[in-house]
Formats: structure tokens, C-alpha cells, sequence
């Protein structure tokens, strides 16, 4: 019986899982996951499960049942420790398992702080369910929160708080928010927007130290320019990096995530890589790119069960991600990052949060994204997909169709 190996219980793994048998795959399917949870998604754990506005189990892929009526061999809580690439065999709890095909789905982890204080309690990172429960336990009327990091997750927690009834201050050391996201341009809108719910911001400073009471719980930050900020609760939201552990250790090739073609085949023709931990060839760019966002591992998972099973399969769908924060909801595609175009157009007003921007290189749309304005998404896209130069005055125009520019 042909066994296909699945290691890392997230979204990529558990929709890679479900599409080897939507395809018709009848051999043996394990899905090692090293949490004790069944597969989950995490936009919710910054999101509608954060904000209580959905329950815990809407982060989850597939209910417990699903998984035995469609005879995944689900195996939670068990951490995979080694590959032996030439035995075809994985190695968990001392026992080993002999695999045909191999996907890696390990995710990626928090980047720790590394300065005085790290370790207090009260010093929080979200990236699992449980990070986020204990957010929600903490998140209440009254205390001081300081988020070091202003990022996606950093201004989303910022906005979970807030809106718990937090004293909320960001502490950033660029000199805007987002500014490896999106570049110096936006970061003012989305500023603007916490700073109207009574966020406070301190750009340019990093943190120093966290300094806490007798008991071992932080209550305060020490930052670069010597201010100390009172503080009942951290939250670190400084980047992710991939858990590329296995990968190395099994001598396949890595660099900043597992290196793979555009079939997400691995350097091991048996072995193959999805989700935030890929670093794929991507036909739209020429070049690796390693997505960290929810959509990547979405389609990524079924994009490499497919290659298993020996499709021809060449994955490049436009990145795309979306946030909520507040009464704002946002999606955007491409790779807006600095350095990747040389200027900005606006569709509307970005004071007025309700608008699109456009991010271009050489003339032609590299990103877009939309701020409280719906259905253009795919027209977004299409237009990066395109690569045509476009003109700029129907790009700002909201009156004439992205279709039509």
C-alpha cells in the first residue's frame, strides 16, 4: 500500500490531506500534527476568536470525525524528529514510519525577544490557539498592554485590546507601522486609525528591557530612548520564521524556508513543501518567494497533494492576504514590500480609509490593495497578473472599471 506522509497539522496539511482523497487517492494518508488540537487555521486567532466574536472551534479545518471517515490517520500531539531520506522513513516517539511521498507543512514560529526580561510571565507571543486563549483571559478593561511590533499581528492584537478596554501602546523601530509589509506609505493610514481609538505609538524605539515585580511578572518596558512604559501585559509581535529544523537536518536544500520548485517539489524528488515554511520557485516573479499568509497554505496544501500524485502542477497564484482592525477591512494582493516598486497610486482618499492603492514598478501593478472597498480583488490581481503597463490617470479614477485601465 502506497503511504503518503503529511508532517504539520495546520491548514496546509489538513487541506492537503483532504485533496489526495478528493482526487482519488485510495493509499494510506498520516498527518502528524505536534500540537494536541486537530488542524486549525489562525486568522481567527487574531481575528473573530480574539475579538469573541466566534467560537474557538471556527479556527478548525475539519471536525474530529472527518479524519477516520476518510481514513486520515490523524496523529496529534506527536513530533516528528527525523527524516531518513534514503530509508523513506520518518522518525516520532522512537518509532519510525516508511513513507512514499513526504509533505512538509511545519509552519513557521514566533521570533523570539532576546533582551532582559524575555522570559517574565505576562510576556506573550500569539501564534497558537492556546497563545491565543490566554490573550483573551488578559485582554480586560483597564490594563496597560504594550505590543512590541507594528505588523499585521502586532496591529491586529493592538485592536483586539483596544477594544477589550486596554491602554494600548505599539513600540516600533521603524518610523511607521507596516513598514516591511507595505513600505513608508501606508503605515500612516492604519497609524491614524489606532490613534483614533487611543493607541499610542512610539516609532523609532525598540524595546530594551522588560522589567518585572518580585513574583516574576513584567510591569514595565524599558525602551531605546529611555522611557519606561507601565505594563501589565507584552505582546511580541516581531515576525516568524520557519521551522525548517527537519528540512536541514535531512540535508534538503533551505534558504529562508524549504527551497522548492514551482510544482512545490523539494530538492528530494520524494518530498514536498506548502505553507509558510516553502520557499517556492514562483513563476510571476522569476524568483523564490516565501508567503506567510493564510491563502498560501489554503491553496498550497492542495497544490502539492496534486504534485504527489504526479499532476503537472505549477503554482502561482497571486499572494494575497486581508485584515481586520476595528470597522476597517482590508485585502491585498501581490508582494508590496520596499523595494519591489517605485511608486504609489491612490484610488480615493487614504485619509479617509475607504480606498485602494496601487504599488507599481516600472509602470506596471506589482500590488494592490483595497481598504474598505469590495469585489475588486480578482481585478487586482488580474491586473498583476498581466504585467501591462497601465495608465495612471484610470488607475486613480474611480470611475472607470480596473478592467477597463
Amino acid at each position: 500500500m502506497t503511504t503518503f506522509v503529511i508532517v504539520g497539522g495546520g491548514l496546509a496539511g489538513a487541506k492537503a490531506a483532504e485533496t489526495l482523497r478528493a482526487e482519488g487517492f485510495d493509499g494510506d494518508i498520516v498527518l502528524f500534527g505536534d500540537e494536541p488540537e486537530l488542524p486549525y487555521e489562525r486568522p481567527p486567532l487574531s481575528k473573530g476568536y480574539l475579538l469573541g466574536k466566534a467560537p474557538r472551534d471556527s479556527a478548525i479545518v475539519h471536525q474530529a470525525q472527518w479524519y477516520p471517515d476518510y481514513n486520515v490517520d490523524l496523529r496529534t500531539g506527536v513530533t516528528v524528529a527525523a527524516i531518513d531520506r534514503s530509508a523513506h522513513t520518518v522518525t516520532f516517539d522512537g518509532d519510525t514510519l516508511q513513507y512514499d511521498k513526504l509533505l512538509l507543512a511545519t509552519g513557521a514560529s514566533p521570533r523570539r525577544i532576546d533582551i532582559p526580561g524575555a522570559t517574565l510571565d505576562g510576556v506573550l507571543y500569539l501564534r497558537t490557539l492556546p497563545d491565543s486563549d490566554r490573550l483573551r483571559e488578559v485582554f480586560t478593561s483597564g490594563r496597560r498592554v504594550v505590543v512590541v511590533g507594528a505588523g499585521w499581528i502586532g496591529l491586529e492584537t493592538t485592536a483586539a485590546a483596544n477594544m477589550a478596554g486596554c491602554h494600548v501602546t505599539v513600540v516600533e523601530p521603524q518610523p511607521s507601522a507596516l513598514y516591511a509589509a507595505l513600505g513608508p506609505e501606508l503605515g500612516d493610514a492604519f497609524a491614524g486609525l489606532h490613534r483614533s481609538h487611543g493607541v499610542e505609538f512610539r516609532f523609532g524605539e525598540t524595546a530594551a528591557e522588560f522589567h518585572g515585580d518580585a513574583a516574576g511578572r513584567v510591569g514595565s518596558v524599558l525602551t531605546s530612548k529611555g522611557t519606561v512604559l507601565p505594563a501589565d501585559v507584552v505582546v511580541v509581535g516581531i515576525g516568524v520564521a520557519p521551522n525548517v529544523g527537519l528540512a536541514t537536518a535531512a540535508g534538503l536544500e533551505v534558504s529562508n524556508g524549504v527551497v522548492t520548485d514551482a510544482a512545490l517539489r523539494s530538492s528530494d524528488p520524494d518530498i514536498y513543501a506548502a505553507g509558510d515554511v516553502a520557499n517556492s520557485f514562483h513563476p510571476l516573479y522569476g524568483h523564490g518567494v516565501r508567503v506567510e499568509h493564510w491563502a498560501n497554505a489554503l491553496h498550497g496544501g492542495p497544490a502539492a497533494a496534486r504534485s504527489m500524485l504526479g499532476q503537472r502542477v505549477e503554482y502561482d497564484r497571486v499572494p494575497y492576504f486581508y485584515s481586520d482592525q476595528y470597522d476597517l477591512g482590508m485585502e491585498c494582493a501581490g508582494l508590496p514590500s520596499p523595494g519591489s516598486y517605485d511608486e504609489v497610486v491612490y484610488r480615493g482618499d487614504p485619509a479617509t480609509l475607504e480606498f485602494v492603492a496601487f504599488w507599481l514598478s516600472g509602470g506596471k501593478v506589482v500590488a494592490g490593495m483595497n481598504v474598505n472597498v469590495w469585489d475588486i480583488s480578482d481585478d487586482i490581481q488580474s491586473l498583476i497578473r498581466s504585467a501591462r503597463m497601465v495608465d495612471h490617470v484610470g488607475l486613480a479614477d474611480p470611475t472607470i472599471s480596473l478592467s477597463e485601465v
